[in-house]
């Protein structure tokens, strides 16, 4: 717009009655946030369907810019193939992402936003597929690794065939079983962490999860639970042994402190949510993962994370 334009826009804007004015304000505070959303995401550098760089611009819809591929004819925007893709209210996704930064409930978050709990449900899902992919791919040096147990939770679903329980409770028995989830962290001494749900605790399930990410030379450190022997006489690790039960805490640089402070951060951190259903489980971890990794990230760059492409999003549905 020219600036004599511009001059006569303003002239215009003082005949605005106090309701217009609000309509305005909210129309130029919404337009702001979508065009921060667009620089915090990242230009378009290429088709996200076959990859070309031959783009060009094609119109604007619910305020992004949209593009059109010259190789393939499709058209895009930012957004396409990322957690955010189609999700509306962008204007508080910003919010959002400070809400999930400081771990708040879905109805908290919902309230603070000013959106639907079931909106807040499905946002929350959607973003939490991009930290599930935020495991360590290379651990080193002193490893620590440990198994930490959640009970079994079906909150939310209206179809069980067992008797609901009470929130909290322990579990009847110990290791995996019908009631409790197991869960192995593996956790070397620069803080790369990598984790993975148990069906069985046995060799061959933790070796799917150690040796795809953990150096050969490396040395591991557990507490005297067989299986973690087992396994390294196996696969030919070294593995340290700390026995807990009496007593012992450290052999020198062999410890498990590095883990189990882990474990029980991730245990108190869990707590606000007053239980999370197993099938979401992997997500939390997954979200925990990452905030233990960026401790200081900001909102606006925890949405740039949301924003990454790659991953073909489904819907969530309440069961």
């Amino acid at each position: 717009m020219q600036n004599k334009s511009f001059s006569k826009l303003l002239k215009q804007l003082e005949k605005l009655t106090f309701t217009q004015s609000k309509k305005v304000e909210e129309y130029i505070h919404h337009k702001c946030t979508i065009e921060s959303i667009e620089d915090t995401i990242g230009t378009v550098e290429s088709c996200p369907y076959c990859h070309s760089a031959l783009l060009h611009k094609w119109g604007m819809r619910s305020g992004l810019q949209r593009y059109k591929c010259k190789e393939c004819h499709k058209t895009f925007n930012a957004l396409t193939f990322t957690p955010l893709a189609r999700l509306q209210h962008k204007e508080q996704w910003i919010k959002y992402a400070q809400d999930l930064k400081e771990g708040k409930s879905i109805r908290a978050s919902a309230e603070y936003c000013h959106i639907d709990p079931s909106t807040s449900f499905r946002w929350r899902h959607r973003m939490l597929q991009i930290p599930l992919q935020t495991k360590a791919q290379h651990l080193t040096g002193i490893v620590e690794l440990d198994e930490t147990y959640f009970l079994e939770s079906f909150k939310g679903n209206r179809h069980i065939d067992r008797e609901p329980r009470k929130r909290g409770g322990t579990a009847s028995k110990r290791g995996i079983s019908e009631e409790q989830t197991a869960v192995l962290i593996v956790r070397d001494r620069s803080g790369n962490t990598t984790d993975a749900i148990l069906e069985k605790s046995n060799q061959d399930s933790v070796a799917k999860v150690i040796v795809p990410v953990v150096d050969q030379d490396a040395l591991l450190c557990s507490d005297t639970k067989p299986v973690y022997r087992a396994f390294a006489n196996k696969y030919h690790f070294t593995l340290k042994s700390i026995n807990l039960s009496k007593n012992e805490h450290t052999k020198g640089i062999v410890h498990v402190q590095n883990v189990n402070a882990y474990d029980s951060k991730l245990k108190t951190w869990m707590r606000r949510f007053n239980g999370v259903a197993t099938k979401y489980l992997e997500s939390y971890l997954g979200w925990m993962r990452l905030l233990d990794r960026d401790k200081n990230i900001s909102a606006e760059q925890l949405l740039a994370v949301f924003g990454q492409r790659g991953i073909v999003c489904q819907p969530f549905v309440r069961t």
